[in-house]
């Protein structure tokens, strides 16, 4: 195991239990400079008077280059240690595995459950396992053998997602069980959705916003036209239809969002001839839009933290001020915006400022009426402040005059 000595300024705060293991930390940075280290070596971190401090996995990710996995040094990292961190992580879930209106969530959620940088999903019988480096995929077999022995299932199927695989948009590869029916149909709050487990790095929908969807078909469809931009496969707008929206209209760049968001509606039997579904760029469709002096009384905005088409590119750090003013040019006095931000490194209160820019350059007021983050099996550690990165405000758009 690799000794690694953490500065001074930063010893305490690993001390505290934070779990990212980051360059500046480490004294000389050996641990970078050396090819004779692989990915998934385990590194033991101690301060500058070698008390131990804890024992990470090394492992680059776009957040650092590695993980804490325990701060008790004769913990050791074996088939066990995975098995009790995934049967804590179960227990936790128990409620969501009773729910008879729920098939599809978070089973591990990285930091969250103590072992960053791996994800585990629950859907309908079906698991799927993600890894976001080489480090943690170094410990796959073990992280495949304690879940098989931990959990009843029909299928594990598991999932590179870090930049240096090559086959990182490729298929999940099937590691126990039988073969899945790709989509898979799953309920989320009794909604039938069509889940892609086989395919690349999207499953069909994200589950991280299951509550937002549910308020919006409980509280704010009924009656209404709805907007859903950035709509992917359309669960959002299967949620209005089914809260009684009188119309919704998905708008996405992608070519496959159109038959993907058909099936979710065949799904759940609603007639899509009373839905409209664009594959348009939407920032050519708010110009359009805004020019027609369109209006719908919900608009969904849930864009992803970068984006790029032919004409446009987005930037959630810098753009989303703009995005939502146009997103209220489309909303009548009374409206409703859904606003989502799921960029990392912009917290609730940075989002909270976002949002009044973008009513400010709008020239109106607004009430947040609710305010979503990442529902309880998406984990988090309070030790992170990067943990917790979903963001979403329902919003009352109140214009002047």
């Amino acid at each position: 195991m690799q000794t690694l000595i953490i500065h001074a300024k930063y010893a305490d705060k690993y001390k505290q239990g934070y779990p990212l293991l980051f360059k500046e930390a480490i004294m000389g940075n050996h641990v970078l400079d050396s090819e004779a280290i692989p990915e998934g070596t385990l590194l033991k971190l101690v301060d500058e008077h070698r008390k131990f401090l804890g024992t990470a996995y090394y492992g680059i990710q776009n957040k650092g280059i590695g993980w804490v996995l325990t701060k008790t040094e004769k913990t050791p990292i074996n088939l066990t240690f995975f098995k009790r961190k995934i049967y804590q992580a179960l227990e936790k879930r128990l409620r969501l595995f009773n729910n008879p209106k729920t098939n599809a969530f978070r089973v591990f959620n990285g930091e969250g459950d103590g072992i960053g940088g791996l994800q585990i999903d629950f859907y309908n019988g079906t698991y799927l396992i993600s890894y976001y480096s080489k480090g943690i995929y170094a410990f796959n077999a073990q992280i495949v053998e304690a879940l098989k022995t931990s959990v009843e299932y029909d299928a594990i199927y598991e999932k590179t997602r870090y930049e240096e695989d090559q086959h990182m948009d490729s298929e999940s590869l099937l590691v126990a069980g039988s073969p899945t029916i790709d989509p898979l149909i799953v309920r989320e709050n009794g909604v039938n959705l069509n889940a892609y487990l086989t395919e690349g790095g999207m499953t069909g929908f994200f589950i991280d916003q299951r509550e937002v969807r549910k308020s919006l078909r409980d509280k704010y469809a009924k009656g209404k036209t709805v907007l859903n931009t950035f709509s992917y496969t359309g669960a959002f707008s299967v949620f209005a239809a089914l809260g009684g929206a009188k119309q919704t209209t998905s708008v996405d760049l992608a070519t496959r969002s159109y038959e993907k968001t058909k099936r979710n509606f065949e799904a759940n039997g609603i007639d899509t001839d009373k839905h409209e579904i664009l594959v348009e760029d939407v920032f050519l469709y708010f110009k359009k839009a805004i020019k027609a002096h369109k209006k719908f009384d919900v608009v969904i905005l849930d864009p992803p933290s970068f984006a790029k088409s032919k004409e446009f590119t987005f930037s959630a750090s810098k753009d989303y001020p703009e995005l939502l003013k146009n997103a209220i040019e489309l909303t009548p006095n009374k409206g409703i915006i859904i606003a989502s931000n799921n960029t990392s490194t912009i917290d609730l209160k940075k989002f909270k400022q976002i949002i009044g820019r973008g009513f400010n350059l709008a020239d109106a007021r607004f009430e947040i009426l609710e305010l979503h983050q990442l529902p309880q099996d998406f984990r988090t550690n309070r030790h992170y402040e990067y943990s917790n990165y979903l963001k979403v405000a329902i919003i009352k758009v109140e214009k002047k005059g």
